[in-house]
């Protein structure tokens, strides 16, 4: 690995997410954007004004807010459908409306390389397995299906030509080539006894995986080959859920957590957590409207 931890993690604010999720850092605007999920909220934290984080109430529930080539509109994944929302105005358009029923909600997503947003849906109570992936492009009606037969779909990264992604209740993480998913395409391996949540990346392939209810985070090695274990990394929240590079220079390692479900949460979960690495980050793609 050429890098290493330089800092241990720390508590960005003071905000606390019932169920923090999807952070991405827009190089453009230098900040970092991510969703609470239950308390129906969009987050931005800008580090440069004394990591000041604004709050963004949502009229529905969002599980991702995603850049776009356009600034300040970012893409939501919401169960509304898939809206663009105007952060300097604050108001919403719709480019495509939720295709599932009301037992369902997005879960995990993310623009890929050639600028279409993937995206997964699961059970809203995160009992059945009935789960999917879609794929949507500016000028669609509606998403294209790629993908069913999902529990807990999360992890979302393209690397080496490759879509990787798992399943946090399959205790899988799956590869397919990176254009299109299809279940002729798939390889998996297992993710071990832990809940495998939401993934970042850095240049040289090394996946961060945080592990719900583990209090850490996994570090693998993608390769052609399965995802090498390499180690863990602990955290001072029990349930984090996600992460991202950011930073100038793309080496802060940004980690999303959750309270939701704790019977005796700590005063830290909840909390968005920054670590100082000398890793580097990729940029996150960006839908082309």
């Amino acid at each position: 690995m050429n890098g290493s931890i330089l800092s241990p993690a720390q508590s960005v604010g003071n905000y606390r997410a019932m169920l923090g999720e999807t952070p991405v850092w827009c190089c453009a605007t230098q900040s970092l954007i991510w969703v609470d999920i239950v308390q129906q909220r969009l987050l931005r934290l800008w580090p440069e004004r004394g990591d000041d984080i604004e709050i963004h109430p949502l009229p529905f529930i969002c599980s991702a807010a995603l850049l776009t080539d356009q600034p300040d509109q970012l893409l939501l994944v919401t169960s509304a459908g898939v809206k663009l929302y105007d952060a300097r105005r604050r108001s919403f358009s719709t480019l495509c409306p939720w295709i599932e029923d009301a037992q369902t909600r997005p879960n995990e997503a993310a623009v890929a390389p050639d600028g279409s947003l993937w995206f997964s849906t699961m059970d809203i109570n995160a009992q059945q397995v009935k789960g999917s992936w879609y794929r949507f492009e500016s000028g669609d009606k509606e998403p294209v299906q790629m993908l069913g037969g999902q529990h807990v779909p999360n992890t979302l990264l393209w690397f080496g030509g490759y879509a990787w992604f798992g399943d946090t209740f399959a205790h899988r993480f799956y590869r397919s080539p990176a254009e299109a998913m299809s279940p002729e395409t798939l390889m998996s391996w297992p993710s071990g006894e832990f809940f495998a949540d939401g993934s970042a990346l850095d240049a040289s392939g090394l996946m961060f995986n945080a592990r719900w209810g583990a209090g850490c985070l996994a570090r693998y090695q993608l390769t052609d080959a399965a995802p090498e274990f390499i180690d863990t990394l602990s955290l001072p929240v029990q349930q984090p859920s996600s992460c991202a590079f950011g930073g100038p220079d793309l080496s802060d390692l940004y980690v999303t957590s959750a309270r939701d479900g704790l019977l005796t949460p700590t005063p830290q979960d909840g909390a968005l957590l920054r670590l100082h690495t000398s890793f580097n980050g990729q940029r996150a793609s960006l839908f082309q409207l």
